[in-house]
């Protein structure tokens, strides 16, 4: 492997400043982490936090309903627990009756309760009428969010969210569960020795803000980066029974478990739970210290998962016919009131995959009291969404979300010229692309090695704004190709250069998905990523198949 090897894919990734670099290949828990009392009202947070567990408050912890929500509950959860606080609950809204942010009739329930401090996470920066509501009824309300604000903020006791205006905070990019770590992180810097607690202990709840930072489409630099490093360390000797179980039952080796296992494996039984049940099986699944709650719960998630499959695949197939009988425009809008909101926002990412442009999903839903068109929106990269919405306040009724990601709720009557609407905003808003295509580097066979996947690990873990490498491979000769797996849908090569030998996988896929007819003898030319599998546990190196062709 040539000694720039490194340096070339540093520079495909911006990385030129010595520093920057320097910071990028070791990130450090002690060093690259900045304080959390710079973030917008932290202390004041931290401080009203410490006040409500020495008066012995009612406390409860409103988390949103994904993987970036859920285990942001998890982490507060448990640092309430560590310091002995016993007198709070979790609360979790229903995806499909409440809707995302804070319900009014839970807020209501809550002042029944004689609650006196309401924490937010994952949401809360757009929910003016109801933190008014809950200030005005004696709930002190700390909101921790990620999400864009908009321009009228609520009049919450704290905001703490990088990205309102006017925060010096050094990192705006942080997930929702990123920000109740910070705050968790905050809290013990300063009354840690007042709770006899450990210093560095806060670093186990790494695992949950790791989850979240890999789970939520953030980019994967600066202080995303050292959380998700250092949280995928802990989650490779995670004690959390529900942690232990699903990988067990995934059979994926905790000790080697990647960012796709999670990206790919844990994030969606995770999400689920909300899509197609409740959210608090998630959070009960990630939270027990009970090994058999945890097995009868990753058994529920697995077969509520496999349920979203099946619907997914069915909401796709009738996507792709109606697309098929239309021309497409620079942003997709399709939807039907019998689609279920829940899962919208994985049709609308396979959309963007097939597609290459933003895609708005919808179906019909009701939530506080209304019934409206809601859906969700991911951008190819091309635009950020939320911009894009905002651009349009006329069109939709409620908007929320990040650059990649949102939600939306509008009604049937503007639902017609919506797909115009944007594509003609998106003329405005779109950014050029300046995302890496094609691929990296070329290599040799024989470079598919230990000494590489070294030094691709340095670059590790992978996932928004720090793609894998993508490699290509000239003129190997191809050994075998077969189908694999239960389903014969998963294509298997293994290919021969100098008389070295190495396979090749690509899930999901046929050599008829490539274009091609595969014979043994032949010449092929691959583009792909490396990765290093550990099924069965059998550490192989191989290559993860993006492109095949013949000569």
């Amino acid at each position: 492997m040539p000694s720039d090897f490194i340096e070339q894919l540093l520079h495909l990734r911006g990385l030129t400043d010595p520093l920057e670099r320097e910071k990028f290949l070791n990130p450090s828990y002690d060093e690259h982490l900045h304080d959390p009392l710079l973030m917008p009202d932290m202390e004041k947070a931290v401080v009203r936090l410490f006040e409500a567990t020495q008066a012995g408050e009612k406390i409860v912890i409103y988390s949103d309903y994904d993987c970036d929500g859920i285990p942001g509950a998890v982490i507060i959860h448990d640092l309430l627990r560590k310091i002995g606080y016993e007198n709070f609950e979790v609360y979790i809204p229903d995806r499909h009756d409440e809707g995302y942010g804070l319900n009014h009739d839970a807020i209501v329930s809550f002042v029944e309760k004689k609650v006196s401090l309401l924490i937010t996470i994952d949401l809360g920066s757009s929910d003016v009428e109801d933190v008014e509501y809950a200030q005005a009824n004696g709930i002190d309300v700390i909101i921790t969010d990620h999400h864009l604000p908009p321009p009228i903020l609520p009049r919450a006791f704290a905001i703490v969210n990088p990205k309102v205006p006017g925060s010096q905070y050094p990192d705006p990019m942080l997930c929702g569960a990123g920000v109740m770590f910070k705050l968790a992180q905050g809290f013990l810097g300063k009354y840690g020795d007042f709770f006899n607690v450990k210093k560095g202990w806060e670093k186990w709840l790494l695992d949950m803000a790791g989850l979240a930072t890999l789970s939520d489409m953030v980019p994967l630099r600066n202080e995303n980066r050292v959380i998700a490093s250092y949280g995928l360390r802990v989650l490779r000797k995670s004690p959390r029974p529900g942690i232990q179980m699903m990988l067990r039952k995934l059979a994926i080796n905790q000790s080697h478990l990647t960012e796709d296992d999670v990206a790919f494996m844990i994030t969606p039984r995770i999400n689920a739970a909300s899509r197609m049940d409740s959210p608090m099986r998630a959070f009960e699944l990630l939270s027990t210290t009970d090994e058999t709650e945890a097995g009868v719960l990753v058994n529920h998630l697995e077969k509520i998962n496999k349920d979203r499959k099946a619907l997914v695949a069915q909401i796709m197939k009738t996507a792709y016919a109606r697309l098929e009988e239309r021309e497409l425009r620079d942003v997709i809008v399709i939807g039907d009131p019998d689609w279920r909101v829940g899962v919208l926002g994985l049709v609308a990412g396979k959309l963007v995959e097939e597609y290459k442009r933003p895609a708005f999903v919808w179906g019909r839903e009701g939530a506080n009291g209304r019934v409206l068109l809601k859906g969700s929106c991911r951008s190819d990269g091309s635009v950020n969404i939320v911009e894009l919405m905002r651009a349009l306040p006329e069109s939709f009724v409620d908007v929320g979300g990040h650059e990649l990601a949102g939600g939306f709720s509008t009604t049937d009557d503007n639902i017609h010229l919506l797909e115009e609407k944007l594509s003609e905003a998106y003329q405005t808003y779109k950014r050029v692309n300046d995302k890496v295509t094609g691929h990296d580097a070329f290599i040799a066979l024989s470079q598919i090695s230990e000494e590489t996947n070294t030094i691709l690990e340095k670059l590790a873990p992978f996932g928004c704004e720090n793609p894998k490498p993508i490699f290509a491979i000239n003129a190997v000769t191809l050994l075998s190709a077969r189908q694999f797996g239960k389903e014969k849908n998963h294509l298997e090569i293994i290919v021969e250069d100098g008389g070295r030998k190495k396979k090749g996988i690509a899930f999901f896929a046929s050599e008829e998905g490539f274009g091609v007819k595969l014979s043994a003898g032949d010449k092929v030319s691959l583009v792909g990523t490396l990765e290093k599998s550990y099924f069965l546990n059998r550490p192989e190196l191989r290559m993860r198949i993006i492109d095949i062709t013949t000569s």
